[in-house]
């Protein structure tokens, strides 16, 4: 799954000796220029991920209600996680995250997702609610990471 770059005329990360600042990462589709909002706009390996966490249950009513945050927050850290190889990094270390969310209530399903990404040992983080400065109505969830090269 292609996994884009920046919507707009930023760089997606920058590398400062051995650091790696990745800018927000939004779930952005770059075929269909379009926020991730289900489960069928994951790759099946992403789904099966999901499913061993309790979500893409298959229940409509449930699936429905928690599928736009518990995909974008796995689009988003797997893009981190992209970006982290691209720089000869792994995603642990990802010592640093800033999370964005719409909506606070959106934090316990991206908290789990995180669990796939950070099993043990998770990053220092910060958490922020900003209602009104993501981009895009559909965006729930935008991240920020610091990545320390070994």
């Amino acid at each position: 799954m292609q996994m884009g770059q920046p919507m707009a005329h930023y760089a997606a990360a920058r590398r400062a000796g051995d650091f790696v600042f990745v800018s927000g990462v939004v779930a952005v589709d770059p075929g269909r220029q379009a926020i991730v909002q289900s489960y069928e706009e994951l790759p099946p390996h992403a789904r099966e991920q999901l499913r061993g966490i309790g979500y893409d249950t298959g229940q409509m009513t449930v699936d429905l209600y928690e599928a736009p945050a518990v995909a974008q927050s796995w689009f988003v850290l797997e893009r981190i996680r992209q970006i982290a190889q691209e720089h000869g990094a792994e995603m642990a270390d990802a010592i640093k995250l800033v999370q964005y969310f719409r909506d606070l209530r959106h934090y316990p399903f991206y908290n789990r997702v995180r669990s796939l990404f950070y099993p043990t040992n998770p990053p220092a983080s910060t958490v922020v609610e900003v209602a009104r400065f993501m981009p895009g109505d559909g965006a729930l969830i935008e991240v920020e990471a610091t990545i320390h090269i070994k």
